[in-house]
């Protein structure tokens, strides 16, 4: 009988933490409902209750003392219906990630996401000096040119600024589908090759804009260069942040590496990029609206104005986006 209590005590001791964590998220869902689970809490209910259901099924095999049994089989069956219970749709998992799991991700790796916001500007403001040919064409790919450089005319490259208003609308969506597939593989490289302590993300992102500041150089040279920023901003607020927000997952990895903290290098890579991986999904979908505007409205709407107050508006939401949006959830 003796040995009987101190192998349950033993069983208990190294599973008790699992099921008081059960025990508290069944609470929540049996109170507030499954939607008051944060993302990372839902994630792991269905895992503390797969481990419950082997730890009631271990306690029965080894005949276990009945108190013992009896709490597990109630919480067993209470986490029961609260994973299975009310299964959460798809649309709702989909609403949960917008809603707050992304905007809280970015949060979290905000140092990671600054930093490659000012590799970015301070690869732009390189490329502003850009202006002589010689400069220009040592960072400029033909493909990026479109027949712009320093030897083009004004009024060619005013036309650029204004083309488009003629199009089909099969061309457009052809040049929005192009748009979103090239800045999307940018984006993950970005983030892919943040292994490397970061930096092909942080030359990626400088050189993306060095580019972008060497095109605002040569408008800025023949007095267009409102009419330029009037013709990237529009897209380029939610483009450009998206790209930045791809390669902050990936140097989130990088530092990771560098700093791996106390479970060890592998560990740190694992967690970051799991998480990271968030913030490049919603990237994706951030570079999927850019390219519809630069496609659509950027290609049929000229008004200087209206480009600029889209530009403006963009702006303004995803700021407030990501610094205000899921607040709420998280002080629960």
């Amino acid at each position: 009988m003796e040995s009987m209590r101190l192998r349950s005590s033993d069983f208990r001791r190294e599973r008790q933490a699992q099921w008081r964590e059960l025990e508290t998220l069944v609470k929540q869902v049996e109170k507030k409902g499954i939607k008051s689970l944060e993302a990372e809490k839902l994630h792991r209910l269905p895992g503390l209750y797969r481990a419950a259901v082997s730890s009631l099924s271990v306690a029965r095999a080894i005949s276990l003392d009945r108190n013992m049994l009896d709490y597990l089989e109630s919480l067993v069956s209470r986490a029961y219906f609260a994973v299975y219970g009310v299964k959460p749709q798809a649309r709702s998992l989909i609403a949960l990630f917008f809603q707050q799991t992304f905007p809280a991700t970015v949060r979290r790796y905000g140092a990671s996401v600054l930093t490659a916001i000012a590799v970015m500007m301070a690869g732009l403001a390189v490329g502003l000096t850009f202006t002589d040919s010689e400069f220009f064409y040592s960072v400029m790919r033909e493909s990026i040119a479109e027949g712009r450089s320093p030897t083009s005319t004004t009024e060619e490259l005013r036309e650029i600024l204004y083309s488009g208003g003629e199009e089909s609308d099969s061309t457009l969506g052809y040049f929005a589908t192009y748009l979103f597939t090239h800045n999307s593989q940018l984006g993950m490289l970005a983030f892919a090759l943040g292994f490397a302590l970061g930096i092909p993300s942080i030359l990626l992102l400088f050189y993306n804009g060095l580019v972008i500041g060497a095109l605002a150089g040569l408008y800025h040279t023949r007095g267009l260069g409102f009419e330029f920023w009037a013709w990237v901003l529009p897209h380029g607020v939610t483009e450009l942040l998206a790209v930045c927000l791809c390669g902050g997952a990936g140097l989130a990895i990088g530092f990771a590496v560098i700093r791996p903290g106390r479970y060890g290098r592998l560990h740190g890579m694992a967690r970051a990029g799991k998480e990271a991986s968030l913030i490049v999904l919603g990237a994706v979908l951030m570079l999927l609206i850019a390219g519809i505007i630069e496609g659509f409205f950027r290609q049929l709407v000229q008004s200087l104005s209206i480009r600029y107050t889209l530009a403006g508006i963009t702006f303004v939401f995803w700021t407030v986006y990501f610094l205000g949006r899921g607040r709420e959830r998280e002080k629960r």
